[in-house]
C-alpha cells in the first residue's frame, strides 16, 4: 500500500526485455536507504518487488502483465521515474490509499498555466473514466492528485509548483504516456452492487 506522495525521482539505468518480461534497473538515493530484496516500491505508480539492491539503486522485474497494463515499457535509459516505498503502518497517510495496481494508461495531452501552477489534462480511455469523479482522488504516475474536472475524454488535475519540482509531472511531460490508478473505493462499490443490478 502507498500514499501517492513521491519520495524521490529516480532514473532508469536500463530496461532489459526478453520473452518473459523485462528487468528494470533504476538509480536512486533516498529510496535505496534500508531497501531489501522483496520490498515493494512504486515505480511511476506500479507496485514492483525489489529483486536486486545495488550501490546506486535497485532492480525490479516487470512481467508481461505489468508491461501490458502500464507505460513502464516506454521508459528508456535516462528517463526520470517517480519512486515511493510502501507506507509503514505508523506513518501519516498524507495522500490517499494507493495500491500500486495500475488500471490503465493515459496521455498527458495539455499543460495550461494557471498562476503559479499548471492545469494538466490527461486523456484516458472510457474503462478508466467510468471511475473518475470530480474532486475525487486519482493517481497519475504514482502521484496522488485531486480531479479538478472530467469529461468523456479525460480528466484535469491542478499541479502546484512543489509537485512539479519533486515529481516528473509538469509541462515537460506533455505527450508522455502516464500510468493511471483510480480510487479503489469506486471499483469495490461497483463489484459489490453488480450482482443486484446496480452496475
Amino acid at each position: 500500500m502507498f500514499t501517492g506522495l513521491i519520495e524521490e525521482v529516480g532514473r532508469v539505468v536500463s530496461l532489459d526485455a526478453d520473452s518473459a518480461g523485462a528487468r528494470l534497473t533504476l538509480s536512486a538515493d533516498g529510496v535505496r536507504d534500508g531497501l531489501a530484496i522483496g520490498d515493494s516500491v512504486a515505480v511511476d505508480g506500479a507496485c514492483l518487488t525489489v529483486v536486486e539492491v545495488r550501490p546506486d539503486g535497485f532492480a525490479v522485474d516487470c512481467v508481461a502483465e505489468t508491461l501490458r497494463r502500464t507505460a513502464l515499457g516506454d521508459r528508456v535509459a535516462g528517463d526520470a521515474v517517480n519512486l515511493e516505498r510502501a507506507v509503514r503502518a505508523d506513518a501519516r497517510l498524507g495522500g490517499h490509499l494507493v495500491q500500486g495496481h495500475v488500471d490503465g494508461v493515459g496521455v498527458v495531452a495539455a499543460a495550461i498555466p494557471e498562476g503559479a501552477g499548471v492545469m494538466l489534462r490527461i486523456d484516458a480511455p472510457p474503462e478508466i473514466m467510468r471511475y473518475v469523479v470530480e474532486k475525487g482522488s486519482v493517481t497519475i504516475d504514482g502521484i496522488s492528485l485531486t480531479v479538478a474536472r472530467r469529461d468523456e475524454r479525460g480528466l484535469q488535475v491542478a499541479l502546484i509548483p512543489h509537485t512539479m519540482a519533486v515529481t516528473t509531472l509538469g509541462p515537460a511531460a506533455l505527450g508522455r504516456r502516464a500510468n493511471v490508478e483510480v480510487d479503489l473505493i469506486a471499483k469495490y462499490v461497483e463489484a459489490f452492487v453488480a450482482p443486484y443490478g446496480g452496475a
